[in-house]
Formats: C-alpha cells, sequence, structure tokens
C-alpha cells in the first residue's frame, strides 16, 4: 500500500507541473501581443509615458478654438490698474494688438481700476471687436489733474470703428464733481451767478463717423460733461446701460446723438442733471424703449436751429417708458431763427412721475435772457402722444405747446392723455400758441386750445430744406 501511494504521489506532482508550464506559455503569448500594440516598457516611470495621438479629427467639424490668442488683458500690456498709475499707454498697445485680429477680445479685467488720460482709439479694426468691460476705467481727478497738453471737450474716443461690441458689466467713472464746481457753471445758489474762466469740461465717452456699434450692460457715471456723446455714426444699438450723476450737475446729458441714424436705445437706466436722452439734428429713424429716466431734464429732441442754423431730424420713437422726478418729459425744443423740420415723432405709453412738464414743444427755446425775436423757425409737424399718463408738478401745466408765430406747429394727435397733479385736486389746463392739431380720444386734462386747419404751403418749404 505505501508504493501504492508513493507512485500517486509521484503522478500528482508530475501533472501540476506540466499545467503550471501551460499557463505560463499562455500568459507569455498574450503579454506579446499586447506590447505590440501599445509600444510600452513596463520600466518607464509614469511620467515618461507617451500616450497614443488622439483620434483623427472628423473633416466636417469647426476646428478646435484657441480662446488665449484671442484675449488681449491690458495687464499683459503693461497695466497696473491700482487706480493711481497711468495705465494710458498700455491700454492703447492692447487696442493696437487686438485691433488687428479678428474677434478679438480686449480685456479690462475684474477688481482693478485703471486711470486712462483722455486719448483716441483708432479704427478700423478686424471685425467681430469686443471691448469687454469687467473691471472700472477713472479719469484723472478734475482740472488740475488734467494734463495740459490732453483735449478738454473729450476723455474717452473712439474714431472710425465698425462692428464693436462694448459689454461686461463694468464702470466708467468720469469723477465730474470738481468740474461741475468751475466758476463758469451755473451754480443753483444766489441768483444762479456764473463767473468768467475756462469752461470746457469732457464729454466721458464719444464716438466718431463709426457703425455697427453695440453697448450693453456697462455703468457709466458723474461724467463732467455728456455721457455718451455719438456724431456721425450708424447703426448703434444700446441696451441694458445704467448711467448716472446728481440731479444738480450741469450739461450731464445722458446720451447724445447728432447726425446719427438708425439707433436704438432699449432697457436703459438713466439718472442725472440734463437729458437723459437728447437727439440733435441729422438724426433719424431712432426707437427708444423701456428707459427710466429721472432725475433730469427728460427726453429731448433738440435743442435745434440755434445760430441760425438748419436742423433736420426724422422718425423717431419714444415708448414703453417712464419718466420721473424731472423738470421736463418729452420735449422739442427749437431756437427761434432756424430752419429744417422735426417730423413724424411718436410719443407711446409713458409713465410720468412728478414731472414738471410731461408734454412740451418749445420753439421758443433759449437760455438766459436777451435771445432776439427771428420769423424764422424749424418747423415741427406729425407729432403724436398717446398713452401718456400719470402725475405733474403743478409749477408748470401738464401740456405746453409754444409754437413760432411765422411756422406753427402742426398735425399734433393726442390720444389716451391722463395727467393729474401730484400735489392737491387743482388741473391745470393745457397751453397752446400757433398749434394745430386734433384730439382722438378725451384726455385729462381736456385740451381745447389746438387750432384746426393747415399750412401746407409753409410745410412743403420746410421739407424741402431737409
Amino acid at each position: 500500500m505505501g508504493y501504492q501511494h508513493l507512485i500517486l504521489l509521484i503522478m500528482s506532482m508530475h501533472f501540476c507541473s506540466l499545467l503550471i508550464i501551460s499557463q505560463a506559455r499562455h500568459h507569455k503569448q498574450r503579454h506579446n501581443k499586447s506590447s505590440d500594440h501599445h509600444h510600452v516598457h513596463d520600466h518607464l516611470p509614469a511620467s515618461q509615458i507617451s500616450y497614443p495621438p488622439s483620434p483623427s479629427p472628423d473633416p466636417g467639424a469647426d476646428p478646435p478654438t484657441q480662446v488665449s490668442s484671442l484675449i488681449f488683458d491690458v495687464r499683459n500690456f503693461g497695466a497696473m490698474g491700482d487706480s493711481s498709475t497711468d495705465d494710458t499707454e498700455a491700454f492703447k498697445m492692447a487696442w493696437d494688438a487686438a485691433c488687428e485680429v479678428e474677434s478679438a477680445v480686449l480685456l479690462v479685467p475684474h477688481g482693478y481700476t485703471f486711470l486712462i488720460q483722455s486719448t483716441i482709439f483708432t479704427g478700423p479694426c478686424r471685425s467681430g471687436f469686443i471691448f469687454e468691460l469687467v473691471g472700472s476705467i477713472v479719469a484723472p481727478d478734475g482740472p488740475d489733474s488734467w494734463p495740459d497738453h490732453m483735449s478738454r471737450h473729450q476723455w474717452l474716443v473712439f474714431y472710425r470703428i465698425d462692428e464693436m461690441t462694448i459689454q461686461g458689466g463694468g464702470l466708467i467713472d468720469g469723477r465730474g464733481e470738481k468740474w461741475w464746481d468751475l466758476p463758469c457753471k451755473p451754480h443753483k445758489g444766489i441768483n444762479g451767478t456764473v463767473l468768467s474762466g475756462p469752461c470746457d469740461s469732457p464729454i466721458a465717452m464719444r464716438f466718431f463717423m463709426s457703425s455697427n456699434l453695440t453697448l450693453k450692460g456697462i455703468k457709466v457715471k458723474n461724467s463732467p460733461q455728456f455721457h455718451f456723446r455719438f456724431d456721425n455714426c450708424r447703426n448703434v444699438h444700446i441696451d441694458s446701460l445704467f448711467i448716472a450723476a446728481p440731479a444738480l450737475s450741469p450739461n450731464t446729458d445722458g446720451i447724445h446723438i447728432e447726425n446719427t441714424n438708425n439707433v436704438e436705445i432699449y432697457n436703459s437706466v438713466i439718472s442725472n442733471g440734463d437729458d437723459c436722452v437728447s437727439i440733435g439734428s441729422g438724426c433719424y429713424d431712432v426707437d427708444i424703449r423701456n428707459i427710466t429716466c429721472g432725475p433730469s431734464h427728460g427726453i429731448s429732441i433738440g435743442s435745434l436751429g440755434n445760430h441760425n442754423s438748419r436742423a433736420c431730424v426724422h422718425n423717431i420713437t419714444v415708448r414703453d417708458s417712464t419718466i420721473k422726478m424731472s423738470t421736463n418729459g418729452v420735449r422739442i425744443k427749437t431756437w427761434q431763427g432756424g430752419s429744417g423740420a422735426v417730423s413724424v415723432v411718436t410719443f407711446d405709453n409713458i409713465h410720468m412721475d412728478n414731472v414738471r412738464n410731461p408734454i412740451i414743444i418749445d420753439q421758443f427755446y433759449c437760455l438766459g435772457t436777451g435771445c432776439s425775436n427771428h420769423t424764422s423757425a424749424v418747423f415741427v409737424f406729425d407729432v403724436s402722444y398717446s398713452n401718456i399718463k400719470g402725475t405733474y408738478d403743478i409749477r408748470s401745466p401738464p401740456i405746453r405747446f409754444a409754437c413760432s408765430d411765422s411756422h406753427p406747429c402742426f398735425n399734433i394727435t393726442i390720444s389716451d392723455v391722463e395727467l393729474l397733479p401730484a400735489v392737491g385736486d387743482l388741473v391745470l389746463d393745457p397751453f397752446c400758441w400757433n398749434a394745430y392739431g386734433s384730439l382722438q380720444t378725451l384726455t385729462i386734462p381736456p385740451v381745447f386750445c389746438l387750432l384746426d386747419g393747415s399750412v401746407l404751403p409753409i410745410l412743403e418749404t420746410s421739407i424741402s430744406q431737409c
């Protein structure tokens, strides 16, 4: 029996040896096949392993975007952003570099405040240019900090730009307080006295001879003079701006346009010491919608015709807006002695909140005293007021049409107007002088002073001038 057990034990050990050898050969074959595919040496450290290349791109797919090569951060050009270092040259270098690249983004980063002197950003640039304002830009602090060799008429100028967007939610601070206190400015103190002396004050942002502009989401405050001005521009889209200056800051219009057409101003909040929006000569196809305006001087067409000049404004719409705590609501203002015409103007769905002159046409506009009478005037016709409701300051009548003796206002239409005194129960009568038009509905207060009739010969002359 012992001998038989020994034989069985030897046979079992032999079988196990054969099984182990067979598995070893099988493992070696698998390892060799794997090595043929990966070409990886197991003894290399992990950091030196060369991974296989990415799959070939789909021939129809868009190439990967090189985002970093399109962003021009002003800090990379030497800007410090500490609110005291002059970063003007760094901004100009960043602008020049970005201007040469398609779809470039000039970045003003969050958390930094950049001091910029008066400068001109010149185009044309490549298409798709974006000025991404996330941080803050500030002007020199008043006239004494303004370099003598720098222009005092404007601060940030954009010249001959085509297709640019300024966006980002950042802040532009004009630091206008010391400019407003110049002795030449009309003080609101005793008798409104002024003194002689230098009086130039810079416009915060000015656009010359530019087109296809979009401004959205940025904040601008305390400009020494106008906050925005557009001259000889076309296709301007403004959306969601916030503009702020004190109610007594002189001549701080929010947005002023001159010789500019196809303009959209939407969804913005403006409070200042002058007009929220002012429309000068040579403007047409302007649409203003969903503006909250005030305290301010309201939304104005004009002033027009100063120094016996010719002025033409056509197809202006102001709608779906609120004007509050302002000296005027919707206004057309012209000087005596001018020529030309204001035509096809629509004011619709506007809420007035304690506004001194909610509806006003003033063809005897004059700053101060001593304005002489003239027989010529800018003609005003085809003006519509509809769904204008709210309250007015009882120091002035709610509706005032003061039209030229020689060039009366013509084709004024009024419907759904309800204006009540902000204080008390006395409803003042509207004022009309040489104004022709019609009521399409009953109004509060009643308007009985509009004249019936036609002034076509004068109208045809004024149209030919424009």
